[in-house]
C-alpha cells in the first residue's frame, strides 16, 4: 500500500548517510558521481511533490490527511536542519561538496514551502520553523524593530515601553539558535510588529495605561520585564502620594482602569507564562491588601507598633556605607532585578526596599527614586567600574 512506502528514503539517506561527516568521505565522490547526484535532486523533489499530492487526493478523512502532510513537513524540517549542520564540518568544505550541500538545500526549502503554500490548513503553528526560514524572518522582523526604535513618542512611559519592548523582542527573535521558535511565534512576532509599526504616537489617555500598553496587554505581551515596567510605573505614582488614604484610592483608580482593558488570551508572548491580565491583577489584589492592612495598623494609634514595621525607621537606624557611588548601586540593583536575581513586584520595590538601608562615604540619606532613574542612563566610567568591582568580587570568591 501507498502508505507503507517512504517516499523521502532517497534524500534521508543521501543527507544522514552520504552527508555523514563521521561515516563517510564524502570526498572521494568523482565529478560524475557529483552531476548524477544533482540530476536525482531534482527529479526526487518532484517526485515528493506528486507522491504528496496523490496521497493527499486519495484519503478520506481530514484526520488522516493532517497526519500524513504534518510527517512529511516535520522530516523535511529534520533532513533540512541535518543537512544544514552537516554542511558546517570541515571535511564537507570543499567547493564542489558546498555547491550540492546548496543544492540539496534549496531544493529540501522548496519542497516546504511547497506544503505550507499547498496544505495550510493541515499543519500545525507549534512546529518549530525551518533554519532557512528563520533566517528570512529574524532579517525580516529585526528591520521592523530597528524601524519602531526610531519612532517617536512624546510620552515618557512610553519612550521607556518601547525601548524595554523592543530589546524584550529582539532577544526573543534571537533566543536558542530558533529552536523555541514555532509558526505560531513568528505570527505572534509579525502581527504585534505591525501593529506597534501602525500604532498612532500622537494618542492620549488620562489612564496610568497608555494606548501603547493597550496595544501590548491586548496582545497579551506577558513578558516578565513588561509587567515590571507597568508595576514600577504604578509604584512610582502611588509612592510619590503623601497621604496613606489617597495612595490606596489612586491604586484603586488604577485597578478600575485595568479591568476595563481586553486582552486576547487566545494569543501570548510567552506560553509558559501566566496571562498578563492575570498576573496583573495578582499583583493589584496583593497590593490592595497590603495597604488596607497597612491603613489599619496605622488607625490602631500605636505608635510602638508603627516605628517597628516603619521602613524609613529602620533604614536609619542601620546604614550600610557602600565605597560605589549611588549611580554605580543604580546599575548593580537594576541588573538584579533584569535578570531575576531579585525578584519583586517591580524594579521600584526593589530600590525602595533596598536604597533607605545604604550610604556612601558623600551622602548619608539617599532617595531611591533618583538612584534608579540614573540607573537608565549609566556614564561609561560607572559601568566600567562596576565591571571591575564584580571581577573583583568573582576573583574573591574563587579563593574561597
Amino acid at each position: 500500500m501507498m502508505n507503507n512506502i517512504y517516499p523521502l528514503e532517497w534524500f534521508d539517506s543521501l543527507i544522514l548517510q552520504t552527508f555523514d561527516p563521521l561515516s563517510t568521505n564524502i570526498d572521494s565522490l568523482t565529478d560524475s558521481d557529483i552531476a548524477v547526484i544533482s540530476e536525482s535532486i531534482s527529479k526526487e523533489s518532484i517526485k515528493i511533490q506528486l507522491h504528496l499530492k496523490n496521497e493527499v487526493f486519495s484519503l478520506k478523512k481530514k484526520r488522516h490527511i493532517r497526519v500524513t502532510v504534518r510527517q512529511y513537513h516535520s522530516t523535511l524540517i529534520f533532513l533540512l536542519d541535518s543537512i544544514i549542520e552537516n554542511r558546517t564540518e570541515k571535511v564537507l568544505q570543499s567547493e564542489k561538496v558546498r555547491r550540492l550541500a546548496d543544492l540539496l538545500i534549496s531544493n529540501l526549502d522548496y519542497l516546504i514551502s511547497f506544503i505550507e503554500d499547498r496544505f495550510s490548513y493541515y499543519l500545525s503553528l507549534d512546529e518549530r520553523v525551518p533554519i532557512t526560514y528563520l533566517m528570512v524572518c529574524r532579517k525580516e522582523l529585526s528591520l521592523k524593530l530597528q524601524r519602531i526604535n526610531k519612532r517617536i513618542f512624546s510620552s515618557e512611559s512610553d519612550k521607556l515601553t518601547i525601548k524595554r519592548t523592543v530589546k524584550i523582542l529582539q532577544n526573543a527573535i534571537k533566543e536558542d539558535n530558533g529552536k523555541k521558535l514555532t509558526y505560531r511565534r513568528i505570527l505572534y512576532f509579525r502581527e504585534l510588529l505591525k501593529l506597534l509599526e501602525e500604532h498612532n504616537t500622537d494618542l492620549e489617555n488620562p489612564s496610568i495605561f497608555t494606548p501603547l500598553d493597550e496595544l501590548l496587554i491586548d496582545h497579551n505581551f506577558n513578558s516578565l520585564q513588561y509587567i515590571s515596567v507597568l508595576t514600577e510605573r504604578m509604584t512610582e505614582q502611588i509612592y510619590i502620594t503623601e497621604k496613606h488614604p489617597a495612595k490606596l484610592n489612586l491604586l484603586l483608580r488604577f485597578f478600575k482602569d485595568f479591568k476595563q482593558l481586553h486582552s486576547n488570551v487566545k494569543i501570548t508572548f510567552d506560553a509558559s507564562h501566566q496571562n498578563i491580565k492575570d498576573v496583573l491583577e495578582n499583583w493589584f489584589t496583593s497590593e490592595i491588601s497590603f495597604l488596607q492592612n497597612r491603613d489599619e495598623i496605622e488607625k490602631s494609634g500605636n505608635e510602638n507598633s508603627k516605628r517597628t514595621i516603619n521602613p524609613s525607621y529602620l533604614a536609619d537606624e542601620n546604614k550600610i556605607q557602600c565605597t560605589l557611588s549611588s549611580d554605580q548601586m543604580g546599575l548593580i540593583l537594576r541588573a538584579t532585578d533584569e535578570t531575576r536575581i531579585l525578584k519583586a513586584k517591580s524594579m521600584s520595590l526593589i530600590f525602595k526596599t533596598i536604597v533607605p538601608y545604604l550610604s556612601t562615604p558623600f551622602k548619608r540619606n539617599l532617595s531611591y527614586h533618583s538612584v534608579r532613574s540614573k540607573s537608565y542612563n549609566p556614564e561609561e566610567k560607572d559601568k566600567e567600574f562596576v565591571i571591575k568591582t564584580l571581577e573583583r568580587m568573582i576573583k574573591h570568591i574563587k579563593e574561597y
